[in-house]
């Protein structure tokens, strides 16, 4: 764990469960790709650049999430690195109780104020092609998240964020966060596109060709659509379309499970009202899901 494994003369990335990328703007200084999911990950990461004698110029966010984030604040404090992230994505990474928020609905229960859904806040900047390294171009791949992107190094090596998730974790879990169905399946395609020598997702091993994951991600979507639309059969308010994609795929129900699947939920029922697959009724003041309009 926390191995760095090189992947090209100047890209390597480090085995974790959040995977990051470094890489070598010049002999002494280098870029991270995320941080990993907490300070821990932060002093590990600060170790391996030691051992190298490499300094951090700058972190590279592909997202906010807080295990692609997490060791930001501890690498900023301690290294002076300059941080920079996409979009929307950045303003949760200067305000992390944003994160527990936006998934819950409302001022987050104390059982979403954690590590694993609020990272520490850190100082982060825009980032836009025009800051990038030479030798390091971005792709935007929004869907997971509002404004996610993948990076693309000079050693055809692309670091895709969490726009795949690896098999196991989708026959174990099924349902993996989204944010927009409609826009994380458009990326799906552009990855599919992709040419490379490696690619290497943050939750799966990286491999050199990538679309037979494309494949088992775009599958898996168009399955948990499905089950979410024949869920509506008859008309189902949120929370009852929740509870039967969870007894469908016998998941496990915390307050953490809740919001992540439930948002994700909440996204694909949108996604099939955008398609008209789906309709909106109020009766007796509850917002159902059917499959006609009332």
């Amino acid at each position: 764990m926390y191995e760095r494994i090189s992947a090209g003369e100047r890209t390597d990335w480090i085995s974790c469960p959040s995977r990051m990328g470094i890489y070598r703007i010049s002999d002494r200084k280098v870029c991270l790709i995320d941080s990993g999911n907490d300070k821990d990950a932060g002093k590990k990461v600060q170790k391996i650049l030691a051992e190298q004698g490499w300094e951090l110029e700058m972190i590279l966010n592909t997202h906010s999430h807080a295990d692609h984030i997490g060791g930001n604040q501890l690498l900023q404090q301690r290294l002076g690195c300059r941080i920079y992230a996409p979009g929307a994505d950045a303003a949760f990474i200067r305000h992390p109780e944003l994160e527990p928020s936006f998934l819950f609905g409302g001022y987050p229960m104390k059982e979403l104020r954690n590590k694993f859904l609020m990272a520490k806040e850190s100082k982060v900047e825009e980032l836009t092609p025009e800051v990038l390294p030479e030798g390091i171009e971005m792709l935007l791949l929004p869907g997971h998240s509002f404004s996610m992107v993948g990076f693309h190094t000079s050693d055809d090596v692309w670091f895709l964020a969490d726009s795949l998730t690896g098999e196991e974790v989708l026959e174990k879990y099924h349902v993996s966060f989204l944010y927009d169905v409609k826009a994380y399946l458009e990326s799906l395609e552009k990855v599919e596109e992709l040419s490379g020598k490696l690619f290497i997702p943050a939750h799966a091993e990286p491999r050199e060709d990538i679309r037979p994951l494309v494949q088992k991600n775009r599958e898996k979507v168009l399955e948990i659509a499905e089950v979410v639309r024949e869920s509506c059969r008859t008309p189902k308010s949120t929370e009852e379309v929740i509870q039967a994609v969870f007894e469908r795929y016998d998941l496990k129900m915390d307050a953490v499970q809740f919001v992540l699947a439930g948002s994700t939920i909440r996204s694909y029922l949108s996604y099939l009202r955008e398609k008209q697959e789906l309709f909106l009724r109020f009766e007796r003041n509850r917002l159902l899901w059917a499959w006609e309009e009332g």
